[in-house]
């Protein structure tokens, strides 16, 4: 007689979550091997951190599988607090830690923390709780979504970390669209919104030159526009089939942060437009799938969450494409479970076994120990 071992979520949720952040550490070894040579060493380096970053991703996601989410609705207000809290506390003198002029890191002693990759999804968590308890076709009912996000915005701008505020806003917009928001409704809230863009950007100098590096980069080649044509030399020496992995020259320290934020530059170089396009379309079916939990999800809350864990994969993945192809300005922004980072990581694999455990009401998995079987 066989036994068996019943795991919570849909098969191709994790399967291709762990897909990703292996093919990820794979690149991250090959941008940052000669770097972490040079700097540490180790030709390692990056890639060790990144290992235990998924081995406690993975255990964090199954275990998140088994757990009752009806909770977190009641708890809402305790998630939504932790999450300004975790945000704040980066400018607490002693714990923040400082790096490239900006406040994002706390120090935990054995390793530091991204706070505002953890709070995103805390973000999430309150406003499915909160959109499922009421009517968001009705103004009043959207604000306390609207403060909420806003105030985690202006946390996460002061930092400044205006990537990760465009991701946060944009998610909260996508929820309350989904939660049943008038057109209306949205375009109030666009115009403050869109203002206040414009004006972050004219306030702040390394916005402005950023900005005027998208448009001419090559009018700063040393200065402001380095990284984007290095991006470009990257993506266009790549080809169809690109150089051959482990074969990039611009991971020779020409092209900064390589192994994090602009790693689907080396995916371009190496594996050419072949390759990019494959690993597009596991995103493509990542995010397919938990929209498909979403849609079957047996209540509200879980509907609500899923739609918004697969809204804020979509949307980061998407700029960050965006930015290292040049079609947005430059922003930092960590590509989905594949660039270096284990607050990025961590967080994305919680997030992921919140989607398996919504769609196992409706998908379960059963592992047996001569085999798997699926049942759906």
């Amino acid at each position: 007689m066989t036994k068996s071992l019943k795991l919570k979520g849909d098969f191709w949720i994790p399967a291709l979550t762990v897909c990703l952040a292996l093919f990820g550490i794979l690149m991250i070894y090959s941008a940052s091997s000669y770097g972490a040579e040079f700097s540490y060493g180790d030709a390692f380096f990056y890639v060790k951190k990144q290992a235990v970053a998924l081995t406690a991703g993975l255990i964090v996601m199954f275990g998140i599988g088994f757990l009752d989410l009806k909770r977190l609705v009641k708890f809402r207000y305790v998630v939504l607090a932790f999450s300004l809290i975790l945000l704040a506390s980066v400018f607490v003198p002693g714990l923040s830690v400082s790096n490239y002029g900006a406040a994002r890191w706390i120090n935990l002693g054995f390793t530091t923390l991204q706070p505002s990759e953890i709070s995103k999804f805390g973000f999430i968590i309150y406003a499915a709780a909160e959109m499922s308890v009421h009517d968001m076709n009705k103004f009043k009912n959207t604000v306390p979504v609207f403060l909420a996000g806003g105030c985690m915005c202006a946390l996460i701008i002061l930092e400044p970390n205006m990537s990760i505020t465009m991701c946060v806003g944009l998610v909260m917009l996508i929820m309350l669209l989904i939660g049943g928001m008038k057109i209306k409704t949205l375009i109030l809230l666009l115009l403050p919104i869109a203002a206040g863009v414009i004006l972050m950007i004219v306030l702040e100098p390394y916005r402005m030159s950023r900005l005027t590096a998208f448009l001419d980069p090559w009018a700063s080649p040393k200065a402001e526009g380095y990284q984007l044509i290095q991006s470009y030399y990257a993506l266009g020496s790549g080809g169809f089939f690109g150089v051959g992995l482990f074969n990039s020259r611009q991971k020779y320290l020409f092209l900064p942060f390589s192994e994090s934020d602009f790693i689907f530059s080396i995916i371009g170089e190496e594996l050419g437009l072949f390759g990019s396009c494959i690993t597009i379309l596991l995103f493509v079916f990542l995010i397919a799938r938990i929209s498909r939990a979403a849609i079957r999800a047996e209540s509200k809350f879980d509907a609500y969450l899923a739609a918004g864990v697969a809204s804020l994969i979509a949307v980061q993945t998407a700029i960050n494409i965006a930015v290292v192809s040049g079609s947005i300005p430059p922003t930092g922004l960590p590509l989905p479970f594949m660039s270096a980072g284990g607050s990025s990581l961590l967080a994305y694999m919680a997030a992921i076994g919140l989607a398996m455990n919504i769609s196992a009401r409706k998908n379960p998995l059963v592992v047996g120990l001569r085999g798997i079987r699926t049942r759906i």
